[in-house]
């Protein structure tokens, strides 16, 4: 079963992606053949494999804390779009009163 712009519009939908007519029809053999190859998965014979959450069977593969000097502010905000007051200055997501 192919998937039609119009599906890619439903998934467009949940996902909260605005696309184009364009981009749906650019999209939808894009995303049948993603489908397509993760449909494979399930032709494999995997009765004897147990299942795992990680591939490796690794532990606790942490560094150590170590306490050094950190990042001076004047580098840090080199880095960021916009700075104000020596800060990160960032659009407002609450409302006047909060």
């Amino acid at each position: 079963m192919a998937l039609s712009p119009d599906d890619v519009a439903g998934l467009a939908a949940l996902s909260r992606i605005q696309l184009s007519a364009e981009e749906r029809e650019h999209l939808a053999p894009q995303l049948d053949e993603i489908l397509k190859a993760v449909a494979t998965v399930s032709e494999l014979d995997l009765a004897e494999v147990p299942p795992t959450s990680h591939a490796l069977p690794l532990q606790n593969v942490f560094r150590e804390d170590v306490v050094q000097e950190s990042l001076p502010r004047d580098a840090a905000l080199a880095g960021a779009p916009a700075a104000e007051e020596d800060r990160f200055r960032v659009p407002r997501i609450l409302g006047e009163d909060a």
